[in-house]
C-alpha cells in the first residue's frame, strides 16, 4: 500500500474483488471511506480496485493465511494507526469443491467436507477478528459486519427452501452464534458486530441462479458498517428486516 496521510475512515472488506464483495466495496467507497479490498490474488485485486470509484485500495489477502493477515495488519496500522470497519465477506460453499450435480445429501458430507468450508467461513472470521481487534479499538466508532446467509437460520421461515448444504448452513450458523458472542463481550462499548445476509444473490458463488443483485444484496452490510452510535449489535439482518435465526 502506498502511505499517506489519511483523515478518511477506513474500512476492509474480505473477498472484496467480486460479487457481493465488489458491491460492498463500492457501497462504502460511495459513502467516502478509503477501502482497502482484499483479494487473494495481487492481479485480480488491482483490477477490482481499478474498476470502482473512489479512494480503494487493493491489498493481498486470503483469510486462511495467518502470515499474511499479520502483515496486513501491519501495514494498516503503519498507515492509518485504525481501523474503522472489518467486512467478513470472503466465503466458500460446497460448490467450490463440488459441482452442482453432485451436492451431496447430509449423511453423504465428510468431516474433510466441512474443514473445507469452516476453514474459511467460521475461522477465518475469527482470524480476522482476532488480528485487527486491536485496530479496531482504536477508532471513534468502530463496526464489524459477518456477512453471512438466511441457510445458516433456524428458525427463520424459507431458510431451508430447495436443497440446502448441511457444511455450508451449518457454517453460517456458526458465524451467527459466534457474533452475537463477540457482541455481548463488547456491549456497553463503541463497538458494534452485526450479520449481514444478502439473500439470493446472482454472483458466481451459486452458478449465478440468484434472483437480486450484488448491490441489492451489499446493501445490508454497507448499512451495518455505518450504524450510528444507538444502532443495534449482535443482529442478523437481510436488508432492514432482522432474522430468526
Amino acid at each position: 500500500m502506498t502511505t499517506s496521510k489519511n483523515t478518511q475512515k477506513v474500512a476492509l472488506v474480505t473477498g472484496g474483488n467480486k460479487g457481493i464483495g465488489i458491491a460492498i466495496v463500492r457501497g462504502l467507497a460511495r459513502d467516502g471511506f478509503t477501502v482497502l479490498l482484499g483479494a487473494r490474488s495481487d492481479e485480480l485485486g488491482r483490477a477490482a480496485a481499478a474498476a470502482v470509484d473512489g479512494d480503494v485500495r487493493p491489498v493481498l489477502l486470503d483469510v486462511t493465511d495467518q502470515d499474511q493477515i499479520d502483515a496486513l495488519v501491519r501495514d494498516v496500522a503503519d498507515q492509518f494507526g485504525r481501523l474503522d470497519v472489518l467486512v467478513n465477506n470472503a466465503g466458500v460453499n460446497t460448490l467450490t469443491f463440488r459441482p452442482m450435480e453432485d451436492l451431496p445429501k447430509p449423511t453423504e458430507e465428510t468431516v474433510d467436507d466441512f474443514k473445507d468450508v469452516y476453514e474459511v467461513n467460521v475461522f477465518g472470521v475469527v482470524r480476522m477478528i482476532s488480528a485487527f481487534l486491536p485496530l479496531l479499538t482504536k477508532a471513534d466508532a468502530p463496526r464489524i459486519v459477518n456477512v453471512t446467509s438466511k441457510r445458516g437460520s433456524i428458525g427463520e421461515e424459507g431458510a431451508w427452501v430447495g436443497q440446502p448444504s448441511m457444511v455450508y448452513s451449518s457454517s453460517k450458523t456458526a458465524l451467527n452464534a459466534i457474533t452475537v458472542h463477540y457482541a455481548r463481550q463488547f456491549a456497553g462499548t463503541a463497538l458494534k458486530i452485526n450479520g449481514a445476509a444478502p439473500g439470493h444473490v446472482a454472483t458466481d458463488f451459486n452458478g449465478f441462479r440468484g434472483t437480486r443483485t450484488p448491490d441489492e444484496g451489499a446493501a445490508a452490510a454497507v448499512r451495518l458498517a455505518t450504524l450510528p452510535a444507538d444502532g443495534p449489535s449482535g443482529a442478523v439482518y437481510e436488508d432492514d428486516t432482522q432474522l430468526a435465526w
